[in-house]
């Protein structure tokens, strides 16, 4: 039996039809059902339709006749204009009743994070139609964690990166987090969970490291990374340094952060704006085991597909 992917376009557009229509062929190849693909066509301005449009892609999660994958087609822009329009327990309970999947990551992080404060749910930052499945070479990672995690109900990420700054040991918590500018741009909403003890990773693009930096800082200063057991940072790519820098790139950064923060500070994590990116259950339970040569991400507490 087919598995249906219900897509959806609560952001940006697609900047290039050959790219949707490469995306929706690579899901059917690997025996995917598509449903709304007429949100790939739908544009005012830079959003992929007026807000009541993409409002309802987020409000159909769930409706279909059985289990789907709800996989938002790209990031961009938008959903913050629709955080306080959303109904999050109806989408929760239809989610809930038919073990739907909600995938997504970038400007999605907003629809995540809310999702989680609002209901406890779970949703997965994972990849794009657009910005993943349309490569022109899929990348064969990324495929293998996705479906992997959504076949299994327990998952272990191996990650070979020594760590410098973490030191050895098991960490637990629940898992979340997401793109660090959308992060950062829901503290003092209702819309930021109040995680304790937590996991929390970060990612984003075009962020020269003083950005991500500053982002950081915010965070510790609102007393979200107190609160927190470890920070994991995962892809940071796309952006440049001058010679004004002198020196001052992301290792750097990341070593001032991990001597400033009161937390441990893990590098290396496959996730972000990236062609090879693990999928990750955002609010589910987690256990990170760090070592000498790297670490595995265990990983529990999110829905699966049927079967």
């Amino acid at each position: 039996m087919p598995t249906t992917v219900r897509l959806i376009a609560p952001s940006g557009y697609p900047n290039d039809a050959e790219l949707a229509k490469r995306g929706a062929a690579a899901l059917r190849a690997q025996g995917c059902e598509l449903v709304n693909t007429e949100c790939l066509v739908r544009q005012h301005q830079r959003f992929a339709g007026d807000d009541d449009a993409r409002l309802a892609d987020l409000h159909q999660i769930g409706t279909g006749s059985g289990q789907e994958i709800a996989m938002a087609i790209r990031g961009g822009y938008g959903l913050t204009r629709l955080l306080d329009r959303i109904d999050f327990a109806a989408i929760h309970q239809r989610a809930q009743a038919t073990d739907a999947i909600i995938v997504g990551h970038s400007d999605f992080t907003a629809f995540s994070l809310g999702y989680l404060a609002a209901t406890g749910g779970v949703t997965f930052a994972g990849p794009h139609l657009c910005s993943d499945f349309a490569l022109p070479e899929v990348d064969a990672y990324m495929v293998e964690h996705f479906w992997g995690i959504l076949r299994s109900p327990n998952y272990a990420l191996r990650v070979d990166v020594p760590q410098t700054t973490a030191r050895p040991g098991r960490i637990a918590g629940t898992l979340w987090g997401g793109n660090l500018a959308m992060l950062c741009s829901l503290v003092g909403t209702p819309y930021l969970p109040k995680i304790d003890g937590g996991i929390l990773f970060v990612e984003d693009i075009n962020e020269h490291p003083y950005r991500v930096e500053r982002m950081l800082l915010q965070l510790q200063q609102a007393g979200v990374l107190e609160r927190q057991q470890v920070l994991m940072l995962g892809d940071f790519s796309g952006y440049r340094t001058t010679p004004y820098d002198a020196g001052y790139d992301f290792s750097p950064m990341c070593d001032y952060l991990a001597a400033r923060l009161p937390i441990p500070v893990v590098t290396g994590l496959p996730f972000g704006h990236c062609p090879t990116k693990a999928t990750l259950p955002i609010g589910a339970q987690a256990a990170l085991d760090i070592d000498a040569t790297g670490f595995t991400l265990h990983l529990t507490g999110y829905p699966t597909l049927r079967g």
